[in-house]
């Protein structure tokens, strides 16, 4: 599966009409996720994306639970945090792009014989089918045609091209997430000028693309996603589904402690100390290393560094434990260093950095930067 992160920017021409960006508009990102929601307010100045605010709401609460946990709210709960948390962050703008969950969208490359671009649309619905595990009826599809120069990368990294053909990239997003994400949006007061799926948003912004592999390990509350991406290409995803949550839970067992208490040993003490952290996200980095080995191998190339991001990649000791698991250089995502913001919160912004990678991808795509 290979997902190009330029063509995809020009998809969901069926989810939501196109859009241009008024001169000097202030554009948002929102990142709502099982545990947390973030938001990311930009705008375009002299060609360069200003940081004007942002701001992280914990969802727990809203419905009973503690900070950190992760959580299922219904729509009118997570739009009351939403509004809650523009109000509280001073977000003024009302239009942008959200993000859709990767776990909620089904995506494949796929390979048609025709270079006849009239065929292709009676083609792809009907290939469709092949790919989608569930009625198609359940679900929006859209489709990207992949340049031949970007097929030509494809082709480099060890993927036969077939002649006389078009590499198409195929995207399902359930109907059910959409409908909930648009209610969400309305009951907000916002316009969505875009959807994009977590990948594409998060390498938008979380490291310096170069040629060679890299791999981005997304360490959320609720499971951790393993990307590995190549010439502009997202040429690997996984989940993993264990994430931060899961490293509470184990410390409140350990020391029989609430939950709430737990979340917050976890965030003060860290990782890098605590016998029971390390246990319990050595399944994520030995999944992630088991794709990166796999990689490695069937590519016949090194990957070239790995980038953390995600509330996860906060936690003190996290790079040092990290490191152990890849024999390449580990690094935290720096999603604010795209963004021009005041010297004084440089290092809070530093630190934010590996949490914010999605919305602040979302936004600079909203500001078309």
């Amino acid at each position: 599966m290979a997902l190009t992160l330029s063509g995809f920017s020009q998809m969901f021409g069926n989810f939501i009409a196109n859009f241009r960006k008024k001169d000097g508009e202030s554009v948002i990102g929102v990142d709502i996720g099982t545990a947390t929601i973030k938001i990311v307010q930009l705008a375009e100045k002299k060609g360069a994306a200003v940081l004007e605010t942002y701001g992280e709401i914990a969802l727990g609460p809203y419905v009973g639970g503690e900070v950190g946990q992760s959580v299922n709210p219904p729509a009118e709960k997570v739009a009351e945090a939403l509004t809650d948390l523009m109000r509280e962050a001073n977000v003024t703008s009302r239009v942008g792009g959200i993000a859709v969950p990767l776990s909620a969208s089904l995506i494949s490359l796929i390979t048609l014989p025709t270079k006849n671009k009239d065929d292709l649309a009676a083609m792809i619905p009907i290939e469709a089918r092949k790919y989608i595990p569930v009625p198609v009826g359940e679900v929006t599809l859209d489709w990207f045609v992949i340049p031949d120069e970007e097929s030509e990368f494809l082709s480099a990294a060890g993927r036969t091209k077939t002649p006389n053909a078009t590499d198409v990239l195929l995207v399902a997003i359930h109907n059910a997430v959409l409908n909930r994400l648009e209610t969400i949006a309305k009951t907000a007061a916002l316009t969505p000028r875009f959807y994009e799926i977590e990948p594409f948003s998060m390498s938008r912004s979380a490291y310096e693309h170069d040629t060679a592999p890299t791999m981005i390990i997304d360490l959320g509350a609720s499971s951790t996603r393993v990307y590995v991406i190549e010439f502009g290409i997202v040429d690997v995803s996984h989940t993993v589904n264990h994430g931060g949550q899961d490293i509470t839970l184990a410390l409140a067992r350990s020391q029989i402690i609430p939950f709430t208490e737990a979340e917050n040993l976890k965030r003060t003490v860290g990782l890098e100390n605590t016998e029971v952290g390390q246990s319990s996200i050595e399944f994520m980095f030995s999944e992630a290393r088991r794709i990166f080995l796999t990689y490695q191998r069937k590519e016949g190339k090194a990957i070239s560094k790995a980038v953390l991001v995600g509330g996860g990649a906060q936690l003190k000791g996290i790079t040092a434990i990290a490191s152990k698991y890849f024999d390449a250089p580990v690094a935290l995502g720096t999603s604010f260093s795209r963004v021009s913001a005041p010297a004084f919160i440089g290092d809070v912004l530093a630190g934010a950095g590996p949490s914010f990678a999605n919305a602040v991808g979302l936004a600079l795509r909203a500001a078309q930067l």
